[in-house]
Order: C-alpha cells, then sequence, then structure tokens
C-alpha cells in the first residue's frame, strides 16, 4: 500500500509499504482503515523538520522518514480487533499510536481510539479528537464560572477552547490571534476578539482588563508564554497547552511570584484518550453546530503536501485542515 513520509524539511514522498493484517495485531490492539486525518498544530514542526521524534525509527538527519508519519489525529473503520471494547466494523476517532496515518490501514492501540455517534460523517467526526484534547485540559484547569478568559491563538485548538469555556459558565471570553478570526466570534463563543499580536496585546491591558485565566493555545515558542503572565491578573491562572518545542522554557519568575500565579500544563494520556473522546462525542450531540463549521479545508490522499502547506500558512477564514485518505 502507499504512503506518504517526510523526504526533507517540508518536503513529502510516497512510498509502498506492506499492508498490515489481522496476523500482525498483538492483545489490545485494532487493525483500522484509515478514512480521515486532520492536522494538529503539533504536526507541523515535525513537517518543518525542527524536531526530533522520539519514535525509534527517527535516526536520520534532516526529517524523521517514517512511513505516514507525522499525523496523529485519526478516523478510522475497524478491519480487525483483538481489543475487547471494538468490533469490526465500528467507525472510531482519536489518536494514531504510531502519529503515521498518512496510509491506508494501521495497527493502532485499542485505547486510543474510540467509536463515535455515526450520525457525523467521517470529516465532522474528525473534530472530536482535538475537542477531546481540549475538554481534558478544562477538566485540569477546573472551574471557570464567572471568570474573564483569555485564549492566546484562535486556530482551531483556540476556537475550541473559547466555545467550551464559555459553555463552562466563562463571564467574558476574548481570543487573540494576528489572523483575523472575527468571523468565528458568534460561532465559537467570544464575546471579544483581539487582531493583535500577544505582545502588543499584553502591553497594552490595563490592569481593570487583565483576564482572570489565560489559556495559552499558540504554542511552539517562549515568547507567548511570558506574555500570558505579563497579562494575566493576580492570583490568575495560566494553561499552558500542546507539546512544547523545547525542553526547557525560561519564564519570568519574579512576575509569577509577585502575581501569585498558578500555571498548569498538561496532556492526554493514554489510559483517559476514550474517556475523554467520549465525553467529546457527548458535547457535540449537544452542540452539533460545532462540527459542521470546524473543517474548512479538505483535501484528498494525492495532495497531502498541498494540505500540510495550508495549514502551516493559516488565512483569514481558515479553520481546521483535513485530509480524506480512503474513498
Amino acid at each position: 500500500m502507499l504512503a506518504w513520509s517526510l523526504e526533507a524539511p517540508g518536503s513529502f514522498g510516497k512510498r509502498e509499504i506492506p499492508q498490515p493484517g489481522p496476523s500482525d495485531l498483538s492483545s489490545g490492539e485494532v487493525l483500522l482503515r484509515v478514512l480521515v486525518g486532520g492536522i494538529c498544530g503539533s504536526d507541523l514542526p515535525y513537517f518543518a523538520g525542527k524536531l526530533h521524534s522520539t519514535m525509534a525509527d527517527d535516526n536520520t538527519p534532516g526529517v524523521a522518514r517514517i512511513a505516514g508519519y507525522p499525523l496523529h489525529e485519526i478516523v478510522g473503520e475497524v478491519v480487525a480487533s483483538r481489543y475487547e471494547h471494538l468490533e469490526a466494523g465500528e467507525r472510531v476517532v482519536g489518536w494514531a499510536t504510531g502519529v503515521n496515518a498518512l496510509t491506508g490501514f494501521v495497527v493502532n492501540a485499542g485505547r486510543d481510539v474510540h467509536a463515535y455517534d455515526t450520525a457525523l460523517g467521517a470529516v465532522e467526526a474528525i473534530t472530536l479528537q482535538p475537542l477531546a484534547c481540549v475538554l481534558g485540559a478544562m477538566n485540569d484547569l477546573g472551574d471557570v464560572r464567572g471568570a474573564t478568559v483569555a485564549v492566546l491563538g484562535q486556530g482551531p485548538t483556540g476556537l475550541l477552547f473559547s466555545h467550551v469555556a464559555k459553555t463552562r459558565g466563562a463571564r467574558v471570553v476574548t481570543g487573540v490571534d494576528r489572523i483575523n478570526r472575527a468571523d468565528c466570534a458568534a460561532d465559537f463563543g467570544l464575546d471579544r476578539f483581539e487582531h493583535s499580536s500577544t505582545d502588543r496585546w499584553a502591553a497594552t491591558i490595563g490592569a481593570e482588563d487583565a483576564p482572570d485565566v489565560i489559556i495559552e493555545a499558540i504554542g511552539h515558542q517562549v515568547g507567548t508564554l511570558t506574555h500570558a503572565i505579563e497579562a494575566v491578573a493576580v492570583r490568575g491562572r495560566i494553561y499552558c497547552f500542546g507539546i512544547p518545542d523545547d525542553e526547557v522554557y525560561p519564564i519570568p519568575m519574579k512576575a509569577v511570584l509577585r502575581k501569585k500565579l498558578t500555571m498548569q500544563a498538561g496532556w492526554i494520556l493514554p489510559d483517559d484518550r476514550r474517556a475523554v473522546l467520549a465525553e467529546a462525542d457527548a458535547y457535540l450531540a449537544w452542540a452539533p453546530e460545532l462540527a459542521k463549521g470546524f473543517v474548512t479545508d479538505v483535501h484528498d490522499f494525492d495532495h497531502v503536501p498541498e494540505a500540510f502547506q495550508t495549514a502551516a500558512t493559516p488565512k483569514p477564514g481558515q479553520r481546521k485542515v483535513a485530509i480524506k485518505i480512503a474513498h
């Protein structure tokens, strides 16, 4: 079967690889036919050749030349199962265990995916994976009822954070982004949208408008975390979302101390994934309009390079970029 893989920073190539079958499954695994993949912001540094993968066979210079890599947001159909909670024929959504969904079939840990309500189309269903990540983070963050919340970054994940914060009772939700997302405000619960870089926004916000909670949903840089610390209110909370590019992030520790801030970060542990995916399924059943406008750009399997270029260069009106793997 065909798979895409990175051959150089920002450059994909196709290669033929063996197609896995039911005999390749170990206990707890499922064989999935990949239907749709979603491009996550955490995939883009790997696409650019900036990061070293933790996968065992990433031992080449330039990029990780791993078949199907890098794509982890997955909608698929179970072909065979050795996982007690899933059966052949079920449609599932979740994490591609090997971050290798740029191909036709993958062997996957069953605990990384969950059967979803098939009233959703496969493209719409990709919404469930980032929504599950957001819900898990908001569960960690805790009560935001009556709080003023600012979400730095209004890309696909930031927009979901805005929606969930508002539905969980935030008094005011402000989105900040250098891309004009004003068209998203009504759909995603924003009370205010600031078309600004985070440094200018942080430098110009008055103490009376300082948010109680800031969610840093941009990632990939140290500066935006510093801007969150500068802007948040005294005794405020900051949640740092996403996989960091760097091992060490310097922060203005005196400001953290003097403001008596609480800072959190996290990701979805494998044992928690099915639970948050089920929570996301219930959330979309309650707010079905969220999935209808979330994916704006759909590319087919022959145009994976174009899909990644689109995701890497966001523009007004663009939200989630998805790839149809199977037809």
